[in-house]
């Protein structure tokens, strides 16, 4: 089944707000071996200029994969998931994600088009606080192999 290019300009609802704690950002900074002191060290990052720690630049996948999570399983949109590659992966941030910040995702299909035999969906995620604050968009291709023979 052809993806649903009706799709394209579709925005899904915001996920549930996240809490970014000390824990998680510690957590992530040693799963991908990020030694900063920013990431685990109060101290440090205030003296940074920073409210609290912050999240390496990749923490927002954490936050990301959820909300665009809705988009990619809709049945509807016929995504073969067992056919996916991640294809691209990029950040844009006002600023750092740090402990203490309660952020909702809202994603958008911005994109569907072919790429030889395969189908390239492409997806932005907003990250804003639950006060309307910007934080980062996340804006990530997904390959479908296969998906336009």
């Amino acid at each position: 089944m052809a993806l649903n290019r009706d799709y394209i300009g579709r925005s899904f609802p915001p996920s549930e707000p996240y809490e970014v704690s000390r824990v998680k950002i510690a957590e992530f900074a040693n799963a991908i071996g990020d030694p900063s002191p920013l990431c685990r060290d109060r101290e440090a990052a205030q003296a940074a200029g920073y409210p609290d720690v912050i999240a390496p630049p990749t923490f927002a996948i954490v936050i990301t994969m959820a909300s665009s999570s809705h988009a990619v399983l809709d049945e509807d949109l016929g995504l073969d998931y067992s056919m996916v590659v991640h294809g691209e992966q990029r950040f844009e941030y006002a600023r750092p994600l740090h402990a203490g910040d309660v952020v909702v995702a809202q994603s958008t299909i911005t994109d569907i088009r072919n790429a030889g035999r395969n189908v390239m969906l492409t997806t932005r995620t907003d990250i804003k606080t639950t006060g309307g604050e910007h934080v980062c968009t996340a804006l990530s291709a997904l390959v479908e192999r296969g998906g336009a023979a």
